[in-house]
């Protein structure tokens, strides 16, 4: 049940929320309130969400809406996760507090486990949620029912034993006055020890606690004989009998009499060496790469940002950060497998880390890229020595499984300067720079410099105009006719996007789609242009103009977006359009992926009675023998076999050949980028189904397209 921001959320019935986990969510962004609200949806909890995103919102709903567990986003306006955690306190709730986050440093992530948060997980992680929540109540409830056995097996004042759940606690009862220390047989066992082993002296203890925590638990175990502290506890890790350190928690009760200095203090030892094993996983996820056990993107840019301060407070530091990105990766993961693609770049981080000097730091940031930190480098001379060194070295050949495997990298190099006040402006111009060496014909290694910013600020206004483009209705349809070879009638068109930019004019797909794609901005220009696209066709068929179909591209982001099916039924149903009339085009990359997910996208939109085309077909897999098992109609050859058909064999042997088989696979095939008469000529007597280039028409507006087929 989906309500307002401010009341429950879940999935429950209106009314229904005595037996759900009731979260109470601290977020001042509702999209990332949605996101989370799906993900605990998707993985089966039953539960009621209450949303706030002020400090006064916040303190009201813990008692009237009484939360079994609370989320909160690490930092809102005025307010951040440790106040709100502080409120729980002072109020003595033990409720299970976990912060969701979009960004979060290493150090502040033990931080804030070591100030009493539950857990944290990283919004880009989601799927850690549900988990997370599920074990956090569970302790809660664990803790709950420990206290009460507590409470219950308190049989004096002159010896007060923590309660211990089944036998997996050890007890402790030391007495000072004599000073001898009672170890029960649980307590030796978790160190690996027998009974006899282990005698009364407290050294028994305190010689077993690691070095580097001895004086720590010295001080708070004096502070609580002495009265400052209303218990003792403490995290530590003890010598076991194999010479090995496993992690305990300590906790006790002193005994006095009146005023009098303690004489006994008893207590628990519990094994937490898994929760801490868990911990220690939990922040190597976050902050380090699987596959190559290299920092990760969070971690990196916290060091980045922590060179940025030294160099703001020291203006004779200096440091780099270069962009590295493996060369033709795709090849290697294309013909020899994503198994042999991943030990490539398990090797090469390994090689990449041998050539940094101490001190550096170098991170994946997934796929083929890796981010290296150059800290205390003299000048550009000394960082594009170490770049060049770099390069040279993962150059050589690298031993992979049965294969000797040689690789290139590019690189983008930035030096720290006033003109980059953040780790994402280094980065962005990095990556910039990195780009500029593939372009110059890869394996070297560029400079970020004015030229370079000159583009990167043109990008960066350029993706602010795309944000606002779709409401200024500053994006047009262009239509491109289909034709068939043999008739010469035509059979139907092509809706390409165009963007009537106010400063810059007519702008091609090929000048922002790239920058679309890369801002998810794709996925709403996307839907306007399938809606509009359809609406327009409808318009003409109900002017009299005789039946043709509609082709509309879709890119790999918007065919992997959860509500591609309900996008493409919006626009059929607001259109009236009939959806054996739709084509969806899709590239060979999209099709021939064998996941599941990919397989069910396909199916649903075959479902909905449209057809599915593959387009630019040549330049991806190249191989038919992938399309018997997608229930595609027809495919488009690549305008690249299209252009030398006439006068290079090799190109005309292709299309004949993509042609023949297509044919045996039922599916009819267009050629795109005809411009010739001779090229019309030789597809047709090939039997090429119908084509679309310049000899027929270039891609014009509505208006003039209804005029070029009403005259054909």
């Amino acid at each position: 049940m989906h309500g307002t921001p401010s009341s429950p959320l879940g999935r429950a019935k209106a009314g229904n929320t005595k037996d759900l986990i009731r979260i109470l969510y601290l977020e001042d962004d509702p999209v990332d309130v949605e996101l989370v609200t799906r993900e605990l949806e998707r993985a089966g909890l039953e539960f009621a969400l209450h949303h706030v995103s002020t400090h006064d919102a916040y303190v009201s709903a813990l008692p009237e809406f009484r939360p079994d567990v609370v989320l909160s986003d690490h930092g809102l306006p005025g307010f951040d996760s440790h106040t709100a955690l502080t409120i729980l306190k002072n109020q003595n709730l033990e409720i299970p507090f976990i912060v969701v986050s979009g960004t979060l440093g290493e150090e502040r992530a033990i931080e804030i486990l070591k100030g009493g948060v539950t857990d944290f997980i990283l919004k880009d992680r989601l799927s850690r949620l549900s988990p997370a929540v599920r074990r956090a109540l569970d302790e809660a409830i664990e803790r709950t029912e420990r206290r009460r056995a507590e409470e219950a097996l308190r049989e004096s004042e002159e010896r007060y034993t923590l309660a211990v759940q089944g036998a997996s606690d050890g007890l402790w009862d030391w007495d000072l006055r004599k000073g001898e220390l009672y170890l029960s047989p649980r307590w030796k066992e978790i160190l690996g020890y027998a009974t006899e082993e282990i005698g009364t002296a407290p050294g028994e203890w305190l010689d077993r606690i690691h070095p580097s925590e001895t004086a720590l638990f010295t001080v708070l175990l004096r502070s609580h004989l002495d009265g400052q502290t209303p218990h003792f506890e403490f995290e530590h890790r003890l010598r076991q009998r194999d010479g090995a350190h496993r992690w305990v928690l300590a906790r006790g009760l002193a005994v006095r009499v009146g005023t009098d200095a303690a004489h006994r203090i008893a207590g628990s030892l519990t094994d937490i060496s898994e929760r801490k094993k868990a911990e220690q996983e939990l922040l190597r996820n976050a902050f380090y790469d699987r596959l190559t056990d290299l920092p990760n993107r969070a971690l990196f840019e916290n060091r980045l940002d922590r060179a940025i301060r030294i160099a703001d407070r020291r203006p004779s530091y200096m440091f780099a950060v270069l962009f590295l990105d493996v060369d033709r990766f795709k090849v290697v993961n294309d013909s020899l497998g994503h198994a042999m693609g991943d030990q490539l770049l398990a090797a090469f981080a390994r090689r990449l880390s041998g050539f940094l000097r101490p001190g550096d730091t170098v991170a994946r940031f997934g796929g083929d890229e890796f981010v290296v930190l150059l800290e205390d480098v003299r000048d550009e001379g000394h960082a594009t020595r170490i770049a060049d060194r770099i390069l040279t070295g993962v150059s050589e050949p690298f031993p992979v499984g049965a294969h000797e495997l040689t690789v290139t990298a590019s690189a983008g190099l930035v030096l720290n300067s006033p003109a980059h006040e953040s780790a994402g402006a280094y980065l962005r111009d990095a990556d910039a720079a990195m780009y500029r060496a593939k372009s110059l014909g890869r394996a070297r290694c560029e400079i970020f410099d004015d030229r370079m910013h000159a583009r990167s600020v043109a990008l960066l206004n350029l993706e602010k105009d795309l944000r606002h483009a779709l409401e200024r209705s500053e994006f047009v349809l262009y239509y491109q006719p289909l034709v068939s070879l043999g008739r010469g009638a035509i059979t139907g068109c092509e809706a390409l996007l165009r963007w009537r930019h106010p400063t810059r004019g007519l702008l091609l797909p090929g000048e922002f789609i790239p920058l679309a794609e890369e801002t998810n901005l794709i996925v709403p220009i996307g839907e306007w242009v399938l809606r509009a696209a359809c609406g327009q066709l409808q318009a003409w068929l109900r002017t009299g103009l005789p039946p043709l179909d509609l082709s509309v591209n879709l890119s790999a982001r918007q065919f992997h977006h959860r509500d591609l099916g309900g996008t493409v039924i919006k626009a059929l149903d607001e259109s009236g359009l009939d959806p054996a009339r739709l084509t969806l085009e899709l590239t060979e990359t999209i099709v021939m992926g064998t996941s599941a997910q990919t397989l069910r996208t396909i199916e649903t939109l075959k479902s909905l009675g449209i057809q599915l085309s593959i387009d630019d077909f040549g330049t991806g897999y190249s191989s038919l023998a992938y399309l018997k098992r997608f229930p595609c109609g027809s495919l488009k050859i690549d305008g690249s076999f299209v252009r030398d058909v006439t006068t290079d064999s090799d190109d005309a042997a292709i299309a004949t050949a993509i042609i023949s088989l297509a044919h045996n696979l039922r599916m009819k095939v267009i050629a795109e980028g005809i411009e010739t008469e001779g090229q019309r000529q030789l597809l047709e007597r090939e039997h090429c189904d119908e084509g679309q280039g310049y000899l027929f028409s270039r891609p014009v507006p509505a208006d003039e397209f209804l005029q070029f087929a009403r005259r054909r």
